[in-house]
């Protein structure tokens, strides 16, 4: 349960790490993991939902006619709902500055508040009166539920030992895998008696249980250590929204890119995906809850498979591998076919579940525990950034090539190229925090 005080071994590229005090470190299955992972599955649900009801959106707020035209089908344009998906992802960058919070006020504190105003404000979507209230409602409530999800990875990270470290992150990305596959799974069961109002309403559910589950989120020993050997300047030297330490930066903006790029390609691929299987390909309800309900297990092996990875093979070439993975996945998904756009869709799971685990355990390795909240803020906005871009860049290129195959390969292609750049960061595998990244 515990570590000892005895100097680490030599970090990734750095000195010795220094004495330490005695942590209290827990297993992957402690009560505040599995709360974290709790609330991971109400912000998956939340955020997920926009893109699952997407079509029953289209058609509530568009005209859908008899043509055969992409946007007579769809009910409203595929640029008009990629402005509206990358005005909601590009809100997301406001978790940047509420992650950094977590390094100045503390984990609990944060994630507990943007949980719950996030649900609430998600929530009140299902009362818009039109489309892009429905945008400006979900863009408000992004930011916090963004900021919920690196919270609950830095705490995954933080409560636990080196062993435990990657099974806790791919626990909590289990559960935001979950509550995304829950939104598909209940619009099926449910049908046309359950709109998309009705489907955000659900989110009432899990706000309701936060008051109880705060009773088992508590403050990592790791940070309160921090706090206490900073002596007050831990809150001024971890706020966001100024330049980190120099020593940090190299590897700070090389994660950046490399999380933007693979937003590129699943920002598209992911929030278009329904919209583009029900009402292009005219797949049903019923099939794409299916399709959903058999990527459950698949994401579960994906998860193993690459927590397994991360921890016997290293992080990097886990990361690495699945970015090219998940590149080939978004071609095959919009190839054209209904059978391809199963197989890509299920293709993409295993592979954004076995990358989880991996870049989530290397992200909270390369950096101190006085910033490491604040990095993965920088880290989620790489990836707004990166969705925001592929999804404008999808929708312009769709509508102006009238080609889903085309669009897929120029979308994908980047991030095939930059997957070696993974090489440049040092490996972490088997390090504890404090030898990875000292204070």
């Amino acid at each position: 349960m515990t570590s000892t005080g005895t100097p680490g071994p030599p970090t990734a590229g750095g000195p010795p790490a220094a004495p330490i005090e005695r942590l209290r470190l827990y297993g992957w299955r402690h009560p505040a993991i599995l709360t974290a992972a709790g609330l991971s599955v109400a912000a998956g649900f939340a955020q997920f939902g926009v893109t699952t009801a997407l079509a029953d959106v289209a058609k509530a707020f568009g005209e859908p006619t008899d043509g055969t035209s992409v946007v007579a089908r769809v009910g409203l344009s595929f640029t008009t709902l990629g402005v509206g998906l990358a005005i909601i992802r590009l809100a997301a960058l406001g978790s940047l500055p509420l992650a950094g919070l977590a390094d100045r006020l503390g984990r609990r504190r944060v994630l507990l508040g943007c949980s719950a105003l996030g649900l609430a404000i998600s929530a009140a979507a299902a009362l818009s009166p039109s489309y892009w209230w429905f945008v400006a409602l979900f863009a408000a409530g992004r930011p916090l539920l963004s900021a919920t999800n690196a919270v609950n990875g830095v705490i995954a990270a933080e409560e636990t030992r080196s062993t435990d470290r990657a099974k806790a992150i791919a626990l909590v990305t289990a559960g935001y895998g979950i509550g995304a596959g829950l939104t598909a799974i209940v619009r099926g069961v449910a049908g046309d008696a359950l709109s998309f109002r009705g489907l955000f309403a659900l989110l009432l559910i899990p706000l309701a249980a936060i008051p109880l589950l705060s009773r088992w989120i508590e403050e990592p020993e790791r940070f309160e250590q921090a706090r206490r050997a900073a002596a007050g300047a831990l809150a001024r030297r971890g706020r966001v929204l100024v330049r980190p330490p120099a020593g940090l930066r190299p590897r700070l903006w090389l994660l950046t890119v490399l999380a933007g790029s693979l937003g590129f390609v699943t920002g598209p691929a992911n929030s278009l995906l329904f919209v583009y299987v029900e009402s292009v390909l005219g797949l049903t309800r019923s099939t794409t809850a299916v399709m959903v309900a058999a990527a459950g297990p698949i994401g579960l092996g994906g998860l193993l498979a690459g927590r397994w990875a991360a921890d016997r093979l290293g992080r990097r070439i886990t990361a690495a591998t699945m970015t090219v993975v998940a590149a080939l996945a978004c071609v095959l998904t919009y190839s054209g076919s209904a059978a391809g756009a199963v197989a890509g869709y299920l293709l993409a799971i295993l592979a954004s579940s076995a990358f989880a685990p991996a870049l989530g355990a290397l992200a909270s390795e390369l950096f101190p525990t006085r910033v490491r909240a604040t990095a993965a803020g920088w880290l989620a906005a790489g990836g707004v950034l990166g969705a925001v871009s592929g999804l404008v860049v999808f929708g312009l290129l769709v509508t102006v090539l009238d080609s889903f195959p085309a669009t897929a390969v120029l979308i994908a292609l980047p991030l095939a190229l930059l997957s070696p750049l993974y090489a440049r960061l040092p490996e972490t595998k088997g390090l504890e925090l404090e030898q990875s990244a000292p204070e």
